[in-house]
């Protein structure tokens, strides 16, 4: 056993000096046949680093706009009927104290109640107005919209509790209504929402993908101030998980205490965020193995190269080749040698190919990032993506290198001798 690994050895030996021998013989020819395996792998490289990228961006920005940990309880006002919408009646109108209850009843860890109504938002000072969406909601709100802010701060409890006039102002709305001007100078003043005047006590931070013009007022200050609607506008509750694991639970647990209070659950809507994620996390994957199956054309291309350059090697060293049959060389040690040719020169051409698909990945990705002004966009960097790339040249190369070292191993050594 040890003789016959050390042939093997030596006859690999062999094989990769010779090998080596003849692809520095021919430069340009062995450049251009690793051209073709160093676009293949650079772009598979690039488009899978950039994918990896957009998938975590993608994953970011929904768990900051939807939160995967929540989950939602709402009523049903309206259910669809041979493609009818048709109106509910009799469901539920939550207050504060069925959210406590809700949260006590599920294992919750936090919960929160709003009730969105579109009313005129106005500064008294310049004159200044916009009609938005004002939502009010629990003093623990933040946990669940993802308000982070730039001056001020929340509701207190007793603010909330007794329903006082204090107002949030999302950054795009606080910069209309002080025309452009730095919106932290509304803090402490008063605006008028829906006519009633309330002070401003926080500016939210700006976020990327902000396109409302939200402002968040205590839940009970909206049931006091917002229109009457008819029919009666419903709140929808949020139920907010230990973990992303627990989530499932906890809906489970909703739908248990929506039952026992709520006998017909075809008025309410209970349901998480995860789905969604997962949905956008599956078309980004889609989609990347979609270029990904379109890169590895570039591939075959690269490894059609390679055979017809060994091809070529094969016709210009028959000679060559029946010498060394002629000297006792066997036709494993041929085949080797041209298998070892091919390996060379799609290896060689994955390792640039490597190099410069990073190169590529993070130069778009920084282009992206100064001219989108997306800070969160980042190139994606995977071991198995590079292996991926690199064992998928390296099987090309053995594949598309085979039939020329068969037919190099199969001459004859007299018929190759005589060939001129």
């Amino acid at each position: 056993m040890s003789r016959y690994a050390a042939a093997t050895a030596t006859a690999t030996a062999t094989a990769l000096r010779i090998g080596g021998d003849a692809l520095l013989a021919n430069p340009l020819r062995t450049l251009l046949a690793t051209l073709g395996v160093i676009i293949g792998v650079a772009s598979f490289v690039a488009v899978l680093s950039l994918g990896d990228g957009m998938q975590a961006a993608a994953r970011a920005q929904l768990e900051q706009l939807t939160d995967v940990q929540t989950v939602t309880v709402a009523a049903r006002t309206y259910r669809d009927i041979d493609g009818e919408h048709i109106p509910v009646k009799g469901y539920p109108i939550f207050t504060p104290a069925d959210a406590a209850q809700a949260a006590a009843a599920t294992g919750a860890t936090g919960v929160s109640l709003f009730e969105k109504a579109g009313v005129m938002v106005d500064y008294p000072h310049n004159g200044k107005r916009r009609a938005t969406g004002v939502s009010g909601v629990l003093s623990r709100a933040d946990e669940f919209h993802h308000m982070r802010l730039t001056e001020g701060r929340f509701f207190t409890d007793v603010e909330a509790e007794h329903g006082l006039a204090v107002v949030i102002l999302s950054q795009k709305l606080a910069r209309e209504l002080v025309a452009g001007a730095d919106p932290r100078r509304l803090i402490n003043q008063q605006v008028r929402v829906n006519g009633v005047a309330m002070s401003v006590i926080g500016v939210l931070q700006a976020y990327a993908g902000e396109v409302g013009y939200d402002a968040y007022i205590p839940f009970q200050t909206g049931r006091k101030i917002f229109p009457p609607s008819d029919p009666p506008r419903p709140a929808t509750m949020l139920l907010r998980a230990s973990s992303v694991e627990g989530v499932d639970q906890l809906k489970a647990n909703a739908e248990d205490w929506a039952a026992q209070h709520y006998a017909r659950l075809e008025k309410l809507d209970i349901h998480t965020q995860k789905a969604r994620v997962e949905q956008a996390e599956q078309g980004i994957l889609i989609f990347k193995m979609f270029m990904a199956a379109l890169t590895g054309i570039s591939l075959l291309v690269g490894g059609i190269g390679i055979m017809n350059v060994l091809l070529a090697s094969v016709t210009e060293r028959t000679r060559e080749i029946g010498v060394r049959k002629a000297i006792g060389a066997q036709r494993r040690d041929v085949l080797l040698q041209f298998l070892t040719e091919s390996v060379a020169i799609s290896g060689a051409g994955s390792a640039i190919g490597v190099v410069l698909g990073l190169i590529a990945a993070f130069g778009v990705t920084a282009i992206i990032r100064a001219s989108a002004n997306a800070p969160f966009f980042h190139a994606g960097f995977s071991w198995m993506t590079i292996l991926v790339a690199v064992g998928s040249a390296l099987l090309i190369g053995l594949a598309f290198g085979t039939y020329p070292a068969l037919r190099a191993s199969r001459m004859s050594p007299i018929e190759a001798i005589r060939h001129e």
